[in-house]
This record gives structure tokens, C-alpha cells and sequence, in this order.
């Protein structure tokens, strides 16, 4: 009989990659779709021309496209990636792109009277945006946010393509070791929930308390 406490093992291992890389990728993810999301919102036509240009094309373009050209193409122009710095450029990058939109609606979303207040209180445009209009626009980014975050841990699987050992790549091997099918893929079927359901919870944690004392504000 096959002893499978070590390829279960081989799998967890393989699960803390995964970890690593949404965490990072979706760190990264947040960091562009803030400066895109409120780039598509400035005064400034350049401005706006890149945030747009970025956005379009990452959403446009294959995620599988976007992973191999940072790993095997960026080498040609002398930048050479591990295959997790990769996983998570092209990750964070191709996420970011979607959740620009989501920073740019729940900005647009805010209601005139409070930009309207904001002059009369002579805040400039950046104090107005700090201090009153993403206040209130973050908890209504938040349940996308979660969903992007979900789709991001999803989209992890693609980096078994330029073998990074993430539980995907790990499952593979195991299957390819004892020609079993079954166990290792309904052991990151179970992982992939466990992991989505946390991300769920944690999100809905937060977004409960930065709304605590908003009731009422936003019109």
C-alpha cells in the first residue's frame, strides 16, 4: 500500500507556496489597482491615458500570456525572475487591472453633497480624497476586493506552468509518483475552500468594522 503521509506532506508544502504567493500578489494587486483606479479619476489626461492603457490591457490579455512573457521573454531584456517573483508580478499585475475599477466606481459612487463639502470646508483635492471621499469608498470596494483576492488564490494553480512547486505543481508530481488521481486532487480541492473560506471571513471582518460609524454618512 502506498504510504501517503509523506505525499500529503509534499502537498502542504506545496500549499505554504501557494500561501506566499497570494499574499504577495495580492499585496501587489491592491497597491496597482489603487494607483490606476484613482490615475482613471485624475485631472490629468496623461494620467488617466496610462491608468487606462495599463487597465486594458492586462484585463485583455491571457493571465497564461502574461506569466510566460515575465518568465521566459523578460530574460531576453535582461531581467531574470525566480519563478515566484514572476507568479507574482504577472498575478498582482493581472488582478490589479480589475480591482482599478472597483477603486474607481466606489470613488465615482460618493455622493456630490460630500465633494461639495469638501470645498466648502477649502479642502484641496488630495486632503478631500484622503480624509473624506476614501473613508467612505473602501468598505464599498471591500466584497469585490474579496472576490478578487479569491480569484487570485484561484489563479495560483497557473504558476505550476513554469514549475514553482505550489500544491498544484506538488499534486502532479504526486500523481505522477503513485498513479493515484483521487487523493491528491481532492486534497487541494479541499485546500483551495479552506483557503477561500478564510480570505471570505477575514474580508467580511474587516469591511464590518470600517463601516462601524459610517451608518448615515455617505448620500
Amino acid at each position: 500500500m502506498t504510504d501517503w503521509s509523506g505525499y500529503i506532506g509534499l502537498i502542504l508544502q506545496g500549499a505554504l507556496v501557494t500561501v506566499e504567493l497570494t499574499v504577495m500578489g495580492s499585496a501587489l494587486a491592491v497597491v496597482m489597482a489603487f494607483l490606476a483606479g484613482l490615475g482613471r479619476v485624475s485631472r490629468f489626461m496623461a494620467v488617466r491615458a496610462l491608468a487606462t492603457t495599463y487597465i486594458e490591457f492586462f484585463r485583455g490579455t491571457s493571465i497564461f500570456v502574461q506569466l510566460f512573457w515575465v518568465y521566459f521573454v523578460l530574460p531576453f531584456a535582461g531581467v531574470t525572475l525566480s519563478p515566484l517573483q514572476a507568479g507574482v508580478l504577472a498575478l498582482g499585475l493581472n488582478v490589479g487591472a480589475y480591482g482599478a475599477e472597483v477603486v474607481r466606481g466606489a470613488v465615482k459612487a460618493i455622493g456630490r453633497e460630500q465633494r461639495e463639502a469638501c470645498i466648502a470646508l477649502n479642502l484641496t483635492r488630495g486632503q478631500a480624497m484622503r480624509y473624506v471621499i476614501l473613508p467612505q469608498a473602501l468598505p464599498l470596494m471591500l466584497p469585490t476586493f474579496c472576490n478578487n483576492a479569491i480569484e487570485l488564490l484561484k489563479g495560483t494553480a497557473v504558476v505550476s506552468l513554469i514549475s514553482l512547486t505550489d500544491m498544484t505543481f506538488q499534486a502532479q508530481v504526486v500523481r505522477a509518483q503513485t498513479g493515484s488521481t483521487l487523493i491528491p486532487f481532492a486534497t487541494i480541492l479541499v485546500l483551495y475552500f479552506l483557503m477561500a473560506l478564510a480570505i471570505s471571513y477575514a474580508m467580511r471582518w474587516l469591511e464590518r468594522r470600517m463601516t462601524r460609524g459610517l451608518d448615515g454618512v455617505r448620500t
